[in-house]
Parts: structure tokens; C-alpha cells; sequence
């Protein structure tokens, strides 16, 4: 264990580590030569002349492969005797899972193969006299010193192959201030916005073709065609285009008034002014006009015109802070960064050129791939360096950047497309149902179509009469006194039958569509002006973003919630820690309440306060801050320089009004501490650390300033693996003043605790014993637990995983896994440091809510990331899980343990053993059904049960499932714990498609958005993680206890209000049809109307029209006080 006073010399006193760090330098490893008998020698390889090959290689920014003397290649053994050769590079652990590479040197006729440099994509074709061809940096070196050196003194690096090669068909290439080059090669869209549909042109015969795609026009318009033709003439002609004609019309001059408010917020959005970068000089140009590879300035509170990657800001550190309001709602600030070498160059007003290789545009505004390469550097880009359009500049003073995406190749207008809609079930039924009656319609049509043919087969001879059954015949006019021209029998039976569609046309209610889709926008208003669904707290209003799938509410049989932010109110407070295996936070006391020699340690040299009150432990405050000497104390320190570093949180200095970020000319100033980050635990882990002592006080792209009791200590940031769902941890490889390297980690106790190093003694196996009994203490107190690890890394570790570091993050193609692989270089052998328990407390109401919607007859299951012991812990709290209830834990490490455990959880809910879910589900729903006819029975003993995520990863992905759904749906209670947002949705669909039952999903972060878009409804949370989880859902709103209200109150409302609509619309047609079916059956199958035709026209739209209005508004049926009694056969519908 490295000394705590040596690692935290210092800034002060060690001005070199005020300087940019210098990248690690190194070797990959030594090339020689493989002959065939297995030896190995680095010293034989020569030239053809005689003359020494020697491979040089710069430091670890540029990494490339050099050559240097004649390229006409072969080797030679000691003797002289010539043989065919292999190159064997050793290198680091490739991302194929192969540690060397071979690669032929001397083998005629051999196909090319490509070295690929670190630092440059332009590459060289060198050719041998056999025309073997190689490919090298077209750089021979940068520093020509190295030519005259000894080759012991040389850094040696292995020539390797990269098996991650940017293909530039699948890459977007950008030159920086080059806008000509760069569109005139590839021809990008311009940043002119359009969102309008038409133009004066093009307005009508679009807006009709767009409008006739409804089925329910292209009907209307095909009776109101044969009603135009003579023989089958029923109605007016004018009279049967009306309908038609006024719904046209009305919808035009709807949609031609959206149209033109579109076009003009369109223009004024187009004639925006930006500064460019024209000729040297910073020049208003209309952001329009500007295009892909265009270097554009942007002064504080300004909005950017275009997605572009930063290249410099005011800040010298290259910070710029954005706020997404317009993009995604958040209101907090997003943390950016300019890279440093960019950045530099800006400040110093040197020219501006490179180019950027990025992916294709695309929706995704939380990820961002690319590389840039930069005055002969290159390095990776990430979401971090990307500001998108729409967004804001605040608290910088300005940011200048390059354009990468312009126009309609914007993630924001990219994302300005609604998503797909979920279809109504209820709508459903009703296209099954509307089947039946069109079926009915042709079996009535059928009828009256015979019965003309047989009466006019039995009323052959006196068909003179048939004019006077023909109005027109009577009536003044072309036609008056005309016989009646008789077609023949077949063809009178043909006219007939489709005489009776146009009388009988209001059988099929395709009207209905076009209702209920107003119903439901009358609905909405309804559930957003509810003042019960408000929340003053967040400020926010419900949300109804999904108009289709209003009724479904009223119909949900299972509710699948995430715990944190959720059913907790994700706002994190810093309660317990284990510390080299002893545990503290037993009593908490906040600075007012320390012994004044605490609170003069912990704040000594401090000219500056926190915005928050943290609570602190005084036997660990003590710990920290006085003289001891031992391990105890160093693993302290580690501890919290961990919470500390290990994270993406960004320090805000604030004093009278004016905030600052890393200048550190007013630190004398600073008054006032805050913390923005996205991700609330961190938050407080960082908070807890700097009441502690442990001050995070600056951060950008390369280095932390961590104040440790006064004493302000640089650190250098090498490189930070971010936490992801797969590997469930974090990392940071940190640069301490006195040149230690260390890698700090902190993540979920089943990650950390397997990748801790084997071979610990005595003391580390008593600690980790310790420790996790602290953790399963915190746990089932409902704390949210994570553990906190930590070990030296080596010259020679280092430099192996920088440069697979470094060759990963610029990847274009599985950046993301490639990461993870490198990764697992640092991420093991690691020292346990300890654990840290945070408090989630519970919203207000969940309690109240889960159990109303319990006695509903809705099943409630919890899915969260958390330990099982912590929620289980919160099942109780929240009354999911009651005191008397038996518990089936399933934590299973293999598919037969799996298979076991289910097994015997069916055995004890008395369930035969079945591979058939199905058989079961008849019998679990008629069991559930009597269970809500008849409450006073006597019920059983409760289970509930209780899943891993590694569980369900055997599970789900077998033929384990159907014994899974036995069991969970018998269960009242299921809680699965430490599972992935894909397992989420996987519960969700193993539900979903084995039963009818309707799902609603509710969640609030971004490992919620498969899950809510997997189940029937999905309903997000306007919470603390960011607005992904709303963005991806059917509705919003604030808190989980507003979910009672609007199942059991809007659901049913809106239920039994539609339910009621369509059995009314239903029946109204029938009336009206049955009426003439029967009047034309006595009027010798004429197909006569008894009615005129304005009354046939009005009967729908105004005879009926106050029925309807009842339908809709008035369907109540029970007060809202009542509805937890009335709601329990909500689910069996009408």
C-alpha cells in the first residue's frame, strides 16, 4: 500500500504537476524473429545490405510503426544462412482473443497486408523486389534523434494489424474549415429546416391523397360513385357528396392552417445568424446557409444552429456548459468538452484544420462516435464533445465548434418524428366485431338482391308498372313519363345488391373511427387538467403523449415498476460506510453538533461551503484528519479520493451571482460549492466526500483539482471507463502528484467482489468478510449499496492498456465492447477499500397506491438493479411484500440449479409439474376470478416471489419459462432484483405473450425506456435521471402515486366511456338499418329509402349527436372516492 502522504504530495510543491501530464511512453512489446524450431531472436533481423533493421516507435500519442533503412526486406540467421522468416509481434491482448499476430515478411507471390499507424490514416505502399507490398505511415519519424541512438535507448514498439480498419463507406469525413472539400466529395444536406408538408402546388392534390389513405374516405367516396349512377341512384347526387365533401373540406383547412404556422416558424427559424468562420475572421452568416465543415462560433445564452463537435470555449480548460431544455426537457446543465490540443490551438488563434471520421447521422441523442485527427493528432470523440442542435450555451462565454450534422441530419430533427403508435385493444375488438357486421351488411344486401330477383321473375309480365316505384318517373323532369329501361333479371339482381350497400351503408360505423378519435382528445384534456396529477414539487403536469391507447388504462391487469426514482424519490443522502472492514455512519452528526476540534479540522483552510448539509460520522472525520500513521488511515484516504475521482460529476463555483468552473484565479472568491451531474448517486458520493475533507473542485477533459483539507492536489485523469448495465462498475485511471498511477473502481457488489484480487491474506479475507456483512446490513435496511476498490497499475500495464485504450475509443464500429474488453486489463487483482450505503427514501403515497391497486385485482411486480436484500427491504416499506407473506427466493448460477429451484418453488405452491404454461393460465385466471367474485372466502397463504437477474439469464433464454410463468402468475408478489433493462423487457414480454392480460410499465431513467416500450402501456416518470423514460413513453407524470388515479379513476372512466360509445354507435346503425331493411322488404325489395335524404344525412349527425355527448362526458358511473370498491372486475370489462 503506497503511502498516503506520498501520493497526495502537494501541488504546491511539485510545479511539474502543474504542467499538461505527458502520455505514459512505452513499448507493446519486442519484435524478433520465429524460426521454425521454435527459437526466438531479437537480434538477427537485417537488412539485405547488411545494414541493421531497427523498428522505432514514438511515444504512446502517435504510436506508429517505423521503418527505417532499405525496404527490400528479408532475414538472415547468424551464420548468414538465409531462410524464410516470421515477424511475431507481441502486442497487447487483441480484441479476437489472440496475443500475438503473425505476419510474413519474405513470402513470394503472398496477398497484401496492411500496417495500420496509430497516430495517422495516411498510409504508403513500400514494394519489395517480389512486389510484396506493405503499407506504412507516410510519417518516418518525428523526432530524427532516434536514428543515431543505440538500439537499446530506443522505445520498440511491435508492428501490428488492426483488425478494427475504418471503412470509409460506413464513416462520415469532415475537414475542419473546409466546407467546399467537404460537401463538394459528399454532398450533405444543407441546414435549412423544413417540417412543412406542402407548398402552393403541391397543396391539393397532396392534402387529398393523404386524406384518402383513410379507408373510412375511400368508403364513403365509393357509395357516394354508385350513387351517382343511374340504376343504382338512391339518394340526391348532391346530397351524397355532401358528407364527403364537408369532412374534406374541414380537414384542408385544418391541415392548410397547421401548414402555414409551420411555415412560418420554419422561416424565422432559417434566418437565424450564427458567426462563421469566413476568410479568418467571425462573420454573421443566416444558419440556412450554413454547411457540414464549417468552423461557427456561439456567445453565451445563444441557441446552436447545427450539431457540432467542440473545438475550443472561453474556458481554458476547454469546459463549455449546455443547457437540453429544448432537446429533451432537462433543466439542469450538460458538462462538454473541447479536447485539449483542440482547444490550445483555438486560444492561441492558430489555423483551424483536420478531420473528423464520425458515424452516420442518426436518432440516438445520448451517444456519439468518432475520431478526429488534429494538427497530426488523433484521438476519440464522444457524446461529450458534441453540442446538438437546439441547445443552449450557459455559464461560458462562448464555444466555437465544427459542424458535423446540419439541417434534417440533426439528431434534433431527427427525433422530431412521432413514434410508432400502439393500437387500442378495445379497437381491436372493435375491428373484429365491425368484420361480423360487414358480414351481416352482405347477408342482408344478399337477401334483398334475391328477393328482387324473385319478384321480378314472379312479376314478369307486368314490370310496365315499375316506373311508378321510381321517384324520379313521377316527379318533373328529363325522366318524367319515361319507361323503366329493364336490364334483365341477373343485372336488376346486381343493381339491387348494391343499391342495398348504399341504403344500408351506415351499417358498417367507419364514422366511429373518426369519433373516438375525438373522444379521446376530450379524454386527454380531461386527465391533463387534473389537478390530482399534479405535482408541485417537479412542477410538472400529466402528460398524455399516446392519444390511441386512452381506454387501455382501464383494463390493466399487471403493473411492472422500476424501485429507484420510482417507487423511491431518487434523491440520495450519504448514510453508512465500511472502511477497511469497519463499519461507520452508526450516528451521523451534522457541523453544528461535531466537538469543535472536528469541525476545526475538517474545515481548516476552507474558503468555501457546500450548497448542501451533509452528516458525517466523527470517528472517520477523525480518522482523516489527525496524525496516524498506518494502513487503516490509507485506506481511508483511498476510500474517499475514489468517491472523490470515480465519477462524471462537474464541481459549479458560485459567489454573488457570478459562477465560475476552473479558473483559478478566483478560488480566493469562492463562497459557494455545487454539484451537477446526471446521475444522482454519484452526486452524493461526491458531496460525502467533501464533507469528509476529500473536495472535488475542478474537472475538465484531462485533470481533477481535489482539495484535501485545504491543500489543493492535481490529479491527472489517463482515462475513465464509464459505467455501463453489462459490467455494472466504473472506472478511473488516476495520475497522482508524485507519479503513481492508479486504477480507482467502484460499482455493484456482485461486479467489484468477483474481480477482487485471489491470492489476499489473512487481513484482506477478514476485511472482505467484513465488509460484506456490512453490505447485507445496509441492504436490508433499504440502503442502496456500492463497493469501492482500488489497486497500482505498472509502467508496463499502463502502457498496454493506453494503447488498447486509445485504439478502442477511436474506433467507429463496437466501440462500446471493445471498451469493455479493454477494460478488463485494469479492472481486476483489485485491493477492497470498502462500501458505501446511500438512503432512497420512499415517494409519499406509494404505500396508499400499491395497496389500492392490489385490491383492484391489479398484480404489482417490482424490477430494479438493486441488491435482492435491498428490495426486499423496500417491498416491506412500501407494503408490496407483507410480514406473513412466504417468500420463494430463486438464485440459481446454473441452468440445472435453475431448473431445481423452480422445481421446488412449484411444489410448494402446489403446482404440478408441467412444461405447458398455458394449462395453467385458464386455470390462473378462473382462480383469480373467483377469487375477486368472492372476497369473503377464505384465502390462502400469500407467496410472493423473489429472482436474480443471473437467475433469469438461464431462465428467460430457455425452455425454463413456462415454469417461470407458472409460478410468478400464481405469486402475488414478484420482485426481480439485479436485473438488466433487457431482462426488464423480458419479464414484461414473458407476460405479455402468453396471456391476454393487459401490461403497463412505469420507470423514469433510461434502463426503463425496453421495458416501457415492450408493455401494452407504458408511463414515465418525470424524475431525476433525465427525461429518456418519458421521451420513450404513452404517458408522464410526476409521481407513481398519481398511478392510482389514473387507472383506477381515468382508466375507467375512459373505458366505460368508449366501451359505451361503440355498443351505442352499434346499436344506433342497427336501428337505423334493421328500420329500412324492413320497410323495403314491403315495398317489393325497391330498395326505396323510407326517409328523405337530408333526414339519412342528419340522422348521425344531429338526432343522435346529444346521446353520443352523454356517452363520452357524463358516462361516470361511480365517484372517485369509490373506485377502488367498484374497480376490482374493472379488468373483466363490459
Amino acid at each position: 500500500m503506497t503511502s498516503g502522504r506520498e501520493l497526495l504530495s502537494s501541488l504546491d510543491n511539485s510545479p511539474a504537476s502543474r504542467q499538461p501530464l505527458p502520455h505514459p511512453s512505452g513499448s507493446f512489446g519486442d519484435l524478433g524473429i520465429s524460426r521454425s524450431d521454435g527459437s526466438f531472436n531479437t537480434s538477427i533481423l537485417h537488412l539485405a545490405r547488411g545494414e541493421p533493421f531497427e523498428v522505432d516507435c514514438l511515444e504512446k500519442d502517435k504510436g506508429e510503426a517505423r521503418f527505417f533503412g532499405d525496404t527490400n526486406l528479408h532475414s538472415v540467421n547468424p551464420v548468414g544462412e538465409s531462410f524464410n522468416s516470421v515477424v511475431t509481434t507481441k502486442r497487447p491482448h487483441s480484441f479476437d482473443s489472440e496475443f500475438f499476430e503473425e505476419v510474413s515478411l519474405q513470402c513470394a507471390k503472398q496477398p497484401s497486408k496492411h500496417l495500420v499507424s496509430w497516430g495517422s490514416s495516411a498510409k504508403e505502399m513500400l514494394h519489395d523486389d517480389n512486389n510484396t507490398t506493405f503499407s506504412a505511415s507516410s510519417e518516418i519519424s518525428r523526432d530524427s534523434g532516434n536514428l543515431g541512438k543505440p538500439k537499446g535507448r530506443s522505445h520498440r514498439k511491435s508492428v501490428r494489424f488492426d483488425d478494427g480498419v475504418l471503412r470509409e463507406e460506413d464513416a462520415r469525413f469532415i475537414y475542419i474549415n473546409d466546407p467546399r472539400r467537404t460537401n463538394d466529395q459528399y454532398e450533405f444536406t444543407g441546414n435549412e429546416i423544413r417540417t412543412s408538408k406542402y407548398t402552393l402546388i403541391t397543396f391539393l392534390p397532396k392534402n387529398l391523397f393523404i386524406q384518402f389513405h383513410r379507408v373510412a374516405y375511400l368508403y364513403f367516396l365509393a357509395i357516394a360513385a354508385l350513387n351517382q349512377l343511374p340504376p343504382l341512384a338512391v339518394f340526391g347526387r348532391t346530397v351524397s357528396l355532401f358528407p364527403l365533401l364537408f369532412v374534406l373540406c374541414v380537414t384542408a383547412i385544418k391541415d392548410g392552417y397547421e401548414d402555414w404556422r409551420r411555415h412560418r416558424s420554419d422561416r424565422n427559424e432559417n434566418n437565424r445568424e450564427a458567426l462563421v468562420l469566413q476568410c479568418g475572421q467571425f462573420r454573421s452568416k443566416e444558419w440556412k446557409k450554413i454547411r457540414a465543415g464549417e468552423v461557427v462560433k456561439i456567445i453565451a445564452d445563444e441557441t446552436i444552429p447545427c450539431d457540432m463537435v467542440l473545438l475550443g470555449t472561453s474556458d481554458p480548460s476547454g469546459v463549455a456548459y449546455i443547457q437540453t431544455m429544448n432537446l429533451d426537457g432537462e433543466s439542469n446543465l450538460k458538462t462538454r468538452y473541447a479536447k485539449q490540443e483542440a482547444s490550445l490551438a483555438v486560444l492561441e488563434g492558430g489555423a483551424i484544420s483536420g478531420l473528423i471520421r464520425c458515424e452516420q447521422p442518426n436518432r440516438n441523442i445520448y451517444e456519439f462516435t468518432a475520431n478526429m485527427e488534429f494538427n497530426g493528432q488523433k484521438f476519440s470523440l464522444s457524446q461529450s464533445n458534441i453540442v446538438l442542435r437546439g441547445c443552449q450555451v450557459k455559464n461560458t462565454g462562448w464555444i466555437i465548434g465544427v459542424v458535423v450534422y446540419a439541417g434534417q441530419e440533426t439528431k434534433a430533427m431527427l427525433n422530431s418524428a412521432a413514434s410508432p403508435s400502439k393500437r387500442s385493444k378495445l379497437e381491436v375488438y372493435m375491428n373484429r366485431e365491425t368484420l361480423w357486421l360487414s358480414i351481416f351488411l352482405f347477408m342482408m344486401c344478399l337477401v334483398i338482391a334475391v328477393g328482387m330477383g324473385v319478384w321480378l321473375a314472379r312479376y314478369e309480365n307486368q314490370l310496365d308498372y315499375l316506373p311508378y316505384y321510381r321517384k324520379r318517373y313521377l316527379t318533373p323532369g328529363k325522366d318524367y313519363g319515361k319507361r323503366y329501361k329493364f336490364y334483365g333479371i341477373p343485372m336488376e339482381i346486381f343493381f339491387s345488391f348494391l343499391s342495398s350497400i348504399i341504403v344500408f351503408q351506415i351499417m358498417i360505423p367507419i364514422s366511429l373511427y373518426i369519433t373516438m378519435e375525438l373522444v379521446r382528445i376530450g379524454q386527454s384534456y380531461f386527465m391533463i387538467g387534473d389537478r390530482h396529477m399534479y405535482d408541485s414539487s417537479s412542477n410538472s403536469r400529466f402528460q398524455c403523449r399516446s392519444l390511441n391507447i386512452n381506454e387501455d388504462l382501464g383494463q390493466i391487469r399487471y403493473v411492472f415498476s422500476d424501485k429507484t426514482g420510482t417507487l423511491t424519490e431518487n434523491k440520495m443522502e450519504f448514510q453508512r460506510a465500511s472502511v477497511n472492514g469497519k463499519n461507520y455512519g452508526g450516528s451521523l452528526l451534522t457541523a453544528d453538533q461535531l466537538p469543535e476540534e472536528n469541525v476545526s479540522g475538517a474545515t481548516n483552510h476552507r474558503r468555501w461551503k457546500l450548497k448542501s448539509t451533509i452528516a458525517v460520522d466523527s470517528e472517520l472525520l477523525e480518522l482523516l484528519h489527525k496524525d496516524i500513521v498506518g494502513d487503516e488511515r490509507i485506506v481511508a484516504q483511498e476510500f474517499f479520493l475514489t468517491l472523490a475521482a470515480c465519477n462524471t460529476v462537474v464541481p459549479i463555483r458560485t459567489r454573488d451571482g457570478f459562477s465560475s468552473c476552473t479558473d483559478s484565479q478566483f478560488f480566493e472568491d469562492i463562497e459557494t460549492i455545487d454539484y451537477q451531474g446526471e446521475s444522482p448517486d454519484e452526486q452524493a458520493l461526491v458531496a460525502a466526500a467533501s464533507a469528509y475533507g476529500y473536495t472535488l473542485f475542478e474537472r475538465t477533459s484531462g485533470h481533477i483539482v481535489i482539495d484535501v483539507n485545504g491543500e489543493k492536489l492535481r490529479f491527472g485523469v489517463l482515462g475513465m471507463h464509464e459505467f455501463d448495465s453489462v459490467r455494472k462498475r466504473m472506472s478511473v485511471v488516476i495520475r497522482f502528484p508524485n507519479d503513481a498511477v492508479k486504477v480507482l473502481v467502484k460499482g455493484a457488489d456482485t461486479s467489484v467482489l468477483s474481480i477482487l484480487a485471489k491470492d489476499s491474506g489473512m487481513d484482506d479475507c477478514a476485511r472482505r468478510a467484513a465488509t460484506q456483512s456490512h453490505l447485507t446490513e445496509y441492504s436490508s435496511q433499504g440502503l442502496r449499496t456500492l463497493v469501492i476498490a482500488a489497486r497500482d497499475l505498472t509502467e508496463e500495464e499502463l502502457e498496454l492498456w493506453q494503447c488498447r485504450f486509445d485504439d478502442a475509443s477511436t474506433s467507429l464500429t463496437d466501440r462500446a465492447a471493445k471498451l469493455r474488453q479493454t477494460a478488463a486489463l485494469i479492472e481486476c487483482d483489485l485491493n477492497l477499500l470498502g462500501a458505501t450505503a446511500i438512503e432512497d427514501k420512499l415517494q409519499e403515497g406509494v404505500p396508499e397506491a400499491i395497496e389500492s391497486l392490489r385490491q383492484a385485482g391489479i398484480k404489482v411486480w417490482v424490477l430494479t438493479g438493486d441488491k435482492q436484500e435491498t428490495a426486499i427491504s423496500i417491498g416491506l416499506s412500501c407494503k408490496l411484500l407483507a410480514p406473513d407473506m412466504e417468500q420463494i427466493i430463486i438464485n440459481g448460477n446454473s441452468e440445472n440449479e435453475c431448473r431445481k429451484l423452480l422445481a421446488d418453488a412449484k411444489a410448494k405452491c402446489g403446482l404440478k409439474p408441467s412444461n405447458k404454461g398455458s394449462q395453467y393460465l385458464t386455470c390462473n385466471k378462473n382462480a383469480e376470478m373467483n377469487r375477486l367474485e368472492s372476497p369473503e372466502r377464505k384465502e390462502e397463504v400469500p407467496v410472493s416471489l423473489i429472482i436474480d437477474g443471473n437467475s433469469l439469464v438461464y431462465i428467460l433464454e430457455k425452455e425454463l419459462e413456462s415454469e417461470l410463468f407458472d409460478i410468478a402468475t400464481y405469486c402475488k408478489v414478484v420482485i426481480c432484483c439485479r436485473v438488466a433493462p433487457l431482462q426488464k423487457a423480458g419479464v414484461v414480454d414473458l407476460i405479455k405473450s402468453r396471456t391476454d392480460d393487459m401490461t403497463l410499465a412505469i420507470g423514469d431513467g433510461a434502463n426503463d425506456v425496453s421495458m416501457i416500450q415492450m408493455a401494452d402501456v407504458g408511463v414515465g416518470i418525470c424524475g431525476q435521471e433525465g427525461r429518456q423514460a418519458v421521451m420513450a413513453s404513452d404517458f408522464a407524470m410526476g409521481q407513481f402515486r398519481f398511478l392510482k388515479r389514473l387507472l383506477l379513476v381515468h382508466g375507467h372512466w375512459n373505458y366505460q366511456r368508449m366501451g359505451y360509445l361503440v355498443l351505442y354507435n352499434f346499436y344506433r346503425n342497427a336501428v337505423f338499418v334493421l328500420m329500412l331493411f324492413w320497410y323495403i322488404l314491403f315495398t317489393a325489395f325497391s330498395t326505396t329509402s323510407a326517409l328523405t335524404d337530408w333526414s339519412s344525412v342528419l340522422y348521425s349527425v344531429i338526432y343522435t349527436f346529444c346521446a353520443y355527448y352523454c356517452c363520452w362526458y357524463s358516462g361516470q358511473g361511480f365517484k372517485p372516492s369509490d373506485t377502488v370498491t367498484v374497480s376490482k372486475n374493472l379488468w373483466c370489462g363490459l
